[in-house]
């Protein structure tokens, strides 16, 4: 009982010691930041364009599926902003913190639980607007989480790739509902 507890835990105490110590907001100068939300309008000014950093990853080791989210994230950007592109506005800038692709095996489940497991995975960033002169304008820090069933079935090979496809798609979705629309 004990043990089956403290494994259920795990995915939520991870998750919480990755917040506490990625936490842009205790960095000097950035919470005094508007959020996206809180940004002025920009009067119908069109993005310049979308940009994606992962060099926080790569320093981690982040590798291959760094690069690999990087052309996801970026591809999924450009898709969910197509309509807001090509202007003289600022450069939306994502910047990626933290990639967690947890391991997945089908699911923790069992009888009486509605959705199998509970595993996720998370991707942790933070959106900057990036004026003209290169000052940021505004920020928005973002977590997304999806179920780590989400490239399918496990034991596809290539199903991890697919899970990093997903939570780029998912991170970009909501990024856009984040972002004022004028």
């Amino acid at each position: 009982m004990r043990s089956g507890l403290l494994r259920a835990a795990a995915p939520l105490l991870g998750l919480v010691a990755l917040l506490g110590s990625a936490r842009a907001e205790d960095r000097p100068g950035l919470k005094d930041l508007p959020s996206l939300k809180d940004l002025p309008s920009l009067g119908g000014e069109r993005l310049a364009g979308v940009d994606v950093d992962v060099r926080p990853l790569l320093a981690l080791g982040g590798g291959v599926p760094a690069l690999a989210l990087r052309e996801d994230l970026l591809a999924a950007l450009k898709a969910e902003f197509a309509d807001r592109l090509g202007g003289r506005g600022p450069v939306l800038l994502v910047r990626i913190k933290g990639l967690s692709i947890n391991p997945y095996a089908g699911g923790d489940g069992g009888r009486g639980r509605l959705g199998g497991g509970t595993q996720s995975d998370y991707l942790d960033g933070e959106a900057l607007l990036i004026g003209r002169r290169g000052e940021v304008l505004a920020r928005h820090p973002q977590l997304s989480a999806v179920p780590s069933s989400s490239g399918g079935a496990w034991y596809d090979p290539a199903s991890e790739r697919r899970r990093v496809t997903a939570i780029a798609q998912h991170y970009a979705g909501w990024l856009r509902r984040a972002l004022p629309q004028d």
